[in-house]
């Protein structure tokens, strides 16, 4: 599947993804803006006010009418994290033309109802609908402290908190409790006129309509558009390594310790390093996984991340308090053997056919292909899955031991439980 990338208008592209393998077709508009602390939470609320509404559609009842005459079509707002970018925005998902009742065309009116849910939303007195906001103020804020709710997401999510303190790369996709509280309805709708204006808006499209349909599509859907002084995304800036390592412990009335530890890697050469980080804790025949977890019985489970765009790799695992320094000590010497090449033969091709698989895959799900493309644009990259994999093809043993051997560890993070023995 061979995309395409054009421009529409000032800081609008599509990336057209041509498919006759699916019975639905995709299409996606995400705004991409840079991730900062003061803005996160706004960006966040603002998708979730625009889904309740439009002039044409002005409550739910009236979308999801319009939504049924689709053939049960769906349009979910989303909130993402790219790099130290926050996409914000709408996947629609309707019936492929291809296989739609008496060849009724889909693609127009769908991207006309996200057009409008994004350039004319349901107002009241010239700004948001007062109930639409608080009710989704509310649900922010829910969001945002249910997610210490899930100790294991908590704890990785700190992690980055505190290795990247005063980086955009720190920042949740949320925000945080304190801006969500301090939200109003007045600034938010100006801060949305800025949004829409000002934002790089990428479309995705998967589906079997040729480009030109799709294009003329997307410009009716978008014409109203607003555009003017469109601003550049963000480019991940390197994690300066700290020459010493940081720890931070957290106390909570929790059963099961949590051991975040995050390195920074010198390196640049990112095929050798994912295949590396692959190695030490990226699946499930992973050292972290084969040795720390089933061998030594030291943790209930441990898995390593590869940051591409920060070059950052960080190991999130589950112990019993006692077992802290036990567990400590085993990662890095894990980490240790790969960057030595202490490898079992079968070790490193089992690694690259994971990632292989992984990106041979990726077609079968326009979820997967959306979010990989959509990653690709708000981070400045331009490789397909195919050029990846070719790429990682190409790495070499001794690539892998060179590029891990820059990995050091930077910051720990630790949650234990309040009664815990050190």
């Amino acid at each position: 599947m061979k995309a395409t990338r054009i421009q529409l208008a000032d800081g609008v592209y599509l990336t057209y993804l041509p498919a006759r393998k699916f019975k639905t077709s995709l299409l996606s508009a995400q705004f991409v803006t840079p991730l900062r602390q003061e803005t996160a939470s706004a960006w966040a609320l603002l998708p979730a006010v625009l889904r309740r509404g439009t002039v044409t559609y002005p409550d739910l009842g009236a979308l999801s009418a319009q939504l049924d005459r689709l053939y049960g079509a769906s349009v979910e707002y989303t909130i993402r994290k790219k790099g130290e970018n926050q996409c914000v925005g709408f996947v629609a998902s309707f019936i492929d033309d291809s296989f739609a009742p008496e060849g009724e065309k889909l693609l127009e009116p769908s991207a006309e109802l996200v057009g409008e849910l994004i350039c004319d939303p349901v107002t009241e007195r010239g700004r948001f609908v007062s109930a639409y906001f608080e009710s989704e103020k509310t649900n922010l804020i829910d969001a945002i402290r249910s997610q210490i709710n899930d100790k294991r997401d908590y704890a990785s999510a700190r992690l980055l908190q505190e290795m990247c303190a005063g980086e955009p790369y720190g920042v949740g996709r949320l925000g945080d409790e304190k801006s969500a509280e301090k939200l109003q309805m007045k600034k938010l709708y100006a801060q949305y006129g800025e949004l829409i204006s000002t934002a790089r808006l990428e479309l995705i499209y998967i589906g079997s309509a040729d480009l030109d349909r799709v294009r003329q599509a997307l410009a009716s859907a978008f014409a109203t558009l607003p555009r003017d002084g469109i601003r550049d995304i963000a480019a991940a800036a390197p994690h300066p390594a700290r020459s010493e390592v940081r720890t931070v412990t957290e106390e909570m009335d929790v059963t099961q310790g949590k051991l975040g530890m995050g390195f920074a890697c010198g390196s640049t050469d990112h095929s050798a390093l994912l295949l590396g980080n692959t190695l030490f804790g990226g699946s499930s025949n992973s050292k972290l996984f084969l040795n720390v977890r089933e061998k030594m019985s030291l943790c209930y489970y441990a898995s390593s991340a590869y940051h591409r765009q920060k070059g950052l790799i960080t190991v999130s695992s589950g112990i019993e308090f006692a077992d802290y320094q036990r567990a400590y000590d085993e990662i890095l010497r894990q980490l240790e053997a790969v960057q030595k090449g202490e490898l079992e033969d079968w070790e490193l091709d089992g690694a690259r056919s994971t990632l292989l698989n992984a990106y041979a895959s990726m077609g079968d799900s326009q979820g997967k292909l959306e979010n990989f493309y959509l990653g690709q644009a708000a981070t400045g990259q331009s490789e397909s899955p195919e050029d990846l994999a070719a790429q990682l093809r190409d790495v070499t043993a001794e690539r892998v031991f060179q590029a891990m051997e820059t990995v050091k560890l930077d910051t720990v993070y630790f949650l234990k439980g309040k009664e815990a023995v050190e």
